[in-house]
């Protein structure tokens, strides 16, 4: 159910919008990667998700 959600917002958004929420997914992956290089992270799946959201929006970006 959320991954069609996402994937209807995506959709939904500009080329601008777009660019805005993968940068904010890219940088959200950045600081995973320094929490995890520094301290315990708690759920490592976080890695997948946030790579495949980027990946989805990268391909949202291109069919605009």
């Amino acid at each position: 159910m959320k991954l069609t959600n996402e994937r209807q917002e995506l959709s939904g958004l500009s080329k601008d919008a777009l660019l805005d929420k993968i940068n904010g997914l890219r940088k959200q992956l950045f600081t995973l990667k320094l929490n995890a290089a520094t301290t315990h992270v708690k759920d490592y799946s976080q890695f997948k998700y946030l790579r495949r959201a980027i990946a989805r929006g990268l391909t949202y970006l291109n069919q605009k």
